[in-house]
């Protein structure tokens, strides 16, 4: 039990109905998993939109410290259920955030010109480390290339389908 629809199932028959406004979205790769929902936006007094920021970074804070032991709960059995840790989010309104999610370490050897690159982005103050610098480039190419990445997502959906229909 560990694909994709399974975890999101399991999810959403685990967490409590009274949580989000819609169905909690699981989002997963090999190291972690992340179930984020929808809150309902706070009621704000006038202000404009700042105010309404507060309010709903509010709300998210709430929700936060009002489910701690409930998530936390929860999180353990999927772990142990999945071999993933779990970090949790919410968003309300125009505001999104993400409780203590994993940054994992990826290594990679880069040939001179791609560390040239990285080391741009550093000189430029784009970014603090190289490290920092191809975390950049990796959530540029996310955002400019989404289409293509869900491409290839749904292909290799198809090729695990076809790997688990051939022989044994």
């Amino acid at each position: 039990m560990s694909d994709d629809a399974d975890v999101t199932a399991w999810f959403s028959g685990r967490l409590p109905d009274d949580w989000f406004e819609t169905a909690p979205t699981v989002s997963l790769d090999r190291e972690e998993i992340v179930v984020t929902g929808v809150l309902p936006r706070p009621d704000t007094p006038e202000g404009g939109a700042a105010a309404e920021r507060r309010a709903e970074a509010g709300r998210i804070t709430r929700f936060r410290e009002d489910t701690r032991g409930v998530r936390m709960k929860i999180a353990d059995e999927a772990e142990v259920l999945f071999g993933r840790k779990v970090a949790w989010g919410a968003d309300c309104g125009e505001t999104q955030e993400l409780f203590t999610t994993l940054a994992t370490p990826v290594m990679t050897r880069l040939r001179q010109p791609q560390r040239q690159v990285l080391d741009t982005l550093v000189d430029a103050g784009v970014a603090r480390t190289r490290s920092e610098a191809l975390a950049w480039c990796v959530r540029l190419v996310g955002q400019h290339q989404q289409d293509w990445i869900e491409q290839l997502r749904d292909a290799l959906v198809n090729v695990e389908r076809a790997r688990a229909a051939g022989p044994a």
